[in-house]
């Protein structure tokens, strides 16, 4: 029975992460803390081993959601090497304060920041862009399906300096990054809201190697629940990539926002009740 729930927690998590650009971790690792925490299934899990785990598996997530964007040709690789400069020491800084995490506290942080990303994605529509970086030295341009035009942009130090805060809460919550990154690309550089969710992919492949390197070295990974994890995360990836290409990207942005904010309050709760 538990390797079939972990398949099947894979392969939800794979769809997801890669439908929105998430990575997936924001459904492993809650669900690796609820069913080892709270039922007979699974071995119980500390924060570290869940995040650890978590981001083995964001690496096949990745790899996988990347070569299916790869086909529909919406990954910006350029943008998405400029970003990994930051996220990869900022995965790494993360992981190893993730070892002074309880469990109370980590479901605290995690629920809170969910909810944060989930009340940007909120207001996104009532704030200005920031039509500046269109300028800056840094520049791309991106022709969707139905032949819209977009400019989008940043100053490479900027982008480089968010994603190390990125980096950092993937390395800390192993989530993989891209509820952070795909609203930063969205809202202050104007990236169109595929290239944002398949670049954000392209770079948590890239970090999730180098932060759960970090946590293999710290002991955090569970490998029997990884390997059970990696197949259907793999194939939920591809198909939640090819969902993507189909969805308006409004639909995206509302997605990724209900989502955030039902499992943020729902780790809060789990972190005031102990």
């Amino acid at each position: 029975m538990e390797w079939i729930i972990l398949v099947l927690i894979g392969l939800f998590a794979g769809s997801l992460g890669s439908l929105v650009g998430l990575g997936g971790g924001v459904i492993i690792v809650p669900a690796l803390v609820y069913f080892g925490g709270y039922t007979a299934f699974l071995e119980d899990l500390g924060p570290q081993v869940a995040v650890g785990t978590s981001l083995v598996i964001m690496i096949f997530t990745g790899l996988s959601s990347t070569l299916s964007y790869i086909k529909h040709k919406t990954v910006d690789y350029k943008s998405g090497l400029l970003f990994f400069l930051g996220a990869g020491p900022g995965s790494v800084i993360g992981a190893i304060v993730n070892r002074s995490f309880n469990m109370e506290s980590f479901n605290l942080y995690f629920g809170f920041f969910m909810i944060l990303v989930s009340f940007i994605l909120m207001v996104r529509n009532k704030i200005k862009p920031i039509e500046a970086f269109k300028q800056s030295s840094y520049q791309q341009r991106f022709t969707d399906a139905e032949g819209r035009e977009y400019t989008y942009g940043f100053p490479p130090v900027l982008g480089a300096g968010i994603a190390f805060a990125v980096g950092f809460t993937s390395g800390l919550f192993g989530i993989g990054g891209g509820s952070l990154m795909v609203p930063a690309m969205i809202l202050i550089f104007l990236f169109p809201p595929h290239v944002a969710v398949a670049t954000s992919m392209f770079m948590v492949f890239l970090s999730a190697m180098v932060s759960s390197a970090t946590h293999i070295y710290l002991g955090n990974v569970n490998w029997l629940y990884a390997l059970a994890l990696i197949p259907g995360a793999w194939i939920g990836a591809k198909g939640g990539a090819y969902l993507n290409s189909k969805l308006q990207s409004a639909a995206l942005v509302n997605i990724l926002r209900i989502i955030l904010v039902l499992i943020g309050i729902r780790l809060v709760y789990q972190g005031f009740t102990g």
